[in-house]
């Protein structure tokens, strides 16, 4: 990964009457980063990837990808960018080489050029010994690496990527994250992942952006996001301790900081606006109770997404535009090359 910003955006905004889709959007992507666009249906993914690809035009703002304008340069933005949708749609009754095939005349490439990358974009994705069976019969895991061999036909530098594990068992998961990071690694390719994922997103993303409303409202590493919660004091501490008499809660709320005390299940959850933790040894001892397990979270991705949608005064469903227009995503998945 270089320094180099490959994809940018500028106030990136778009409207639909009175709904504001995406909000004033300014994101840098870094040449060969894995970046990660994280946000609940509704949020305003869909419509960024649009904008980015070039298929609709933004209300105000730009998007820039590899020097060129989105909008403007919308014919050369296809031959940089490739795009695998979260559902990959192939002829079933065509073999998945055939499916290739279509995808390199689609594409220009001479018959030989496209022969010699099918076979070796097959063994890449590990799907040589299934290359001359009917896509039809193929498993949702094989669509999608398939889908990444179709992508990588027209040797793109930026692939956005939406939803890629999403229904995928967890060996098939396990395979596609690994190919999707050999992407960046080993090729230098630039990935934006649109997902609500977020264990897969946190194994694979160099950096992520927490995407709410249509407004970007955190970004950075994974690990910086959770340091920047803390130092802004926010702090959830889990625990249980015996004897589990119902007590414990009610000192524990009494401690300086202490916001809320709740019970999930069999773990106590203290809410803080700095660390108590120096002060609940001898809060424990002196009640005579046993701690059985302590964990001071926000170091997961889980949580950090969940803390900043607090944050923010949002839910995890919010509606916007994009669930009042059906059939968008729909056209840009059937749009091939």
């Amino acid at each position: 990964m270089t320094e180099r910003i490959i994809l940018e955006t500028h106030d990136l905004t778009k409207q639909y009457d009175d709904v504001t889709a995406v909000d004033h959007l300014n994101l840098s992507v870094r040449e060969g980063e894995v970046f990660g666009l994280l946000g609940p249906n509704g949020a305003g993914k869909t419509t960024t990837t649009l904008m980015l690809l070039g298929l609709t035009e933004p209300t105000s703002g730009s998007a820039i990808i590899d020097g060129m304008d989105c909008v403007r340069q919308s014919i050369q933005i296809k031959s940089t960018v490739g795009y695998l949708p979260d559902n990959v749609g192939f002829y079933p009754d065509l073999t998945g080489r055939e499916n290739l095939r279509f995808t390199g005349q689609l594409n220009g490439l001479s018959p030989q050029v496209c022969e010699q990358r099918i076979d070796r974009l097959l063994e890449r994705v590990d799907m040589t010994y299934a290359a001359d069976r009917k896509a039809g019969t193929y498993s949702r895991g094989m669509r999608q690496r398939l889908g990444i061999a179709d992508v990588l036909m027209k040797d793109p530098r930026v692939i956005i990527m939406d939803e890629p594990t999403l229904g995928i068992d967890p060996e098939g998961m396990r395979e596609l994250i690994s190919l999707i990071r050999r992407l960046s690694t080993e090729d230098g390719r630039t990935i934006l992942i649109s997902s609500h994922q977020l264990y897969q997103i946190q194994q694979i993303c160099d950096r992520v952006g927490i995407f709410v409303s249509g407004k970007l409202i955190a970004c950075g590493p994974i690990k910086e996001l959770g340091k920047q919660l803390e130092s802004e004091g926010s702090y959830i501490l889990e625990l249980s301790a015996e004897p589990d008499d119902g007590m414990l809660e009610k000192k524990l709320s009494a401690l300086e900081g202490v916001r809320s005390v709740t019970r999930q299940d069999d773990l106590i959850h203290v809410d803080s606006s700095r660390d108590i933790r120096p002060e609940l040894m001898p809060l424990l001892m002196d009640g005579g109770y046993q701690l059985l397990h302590l964990h001071l979270r926000g170091g997961d991705l889980d949580e950090i997404y969940r803390r900043y949608f607090e944050k923010a005064g949002e839910s995890s469903e919010h509606p916007t535009a994009e669930k009042k227009r059906p059939g968008l995503l729909e056209q840009l998945q059937k749009k091939r090359g």
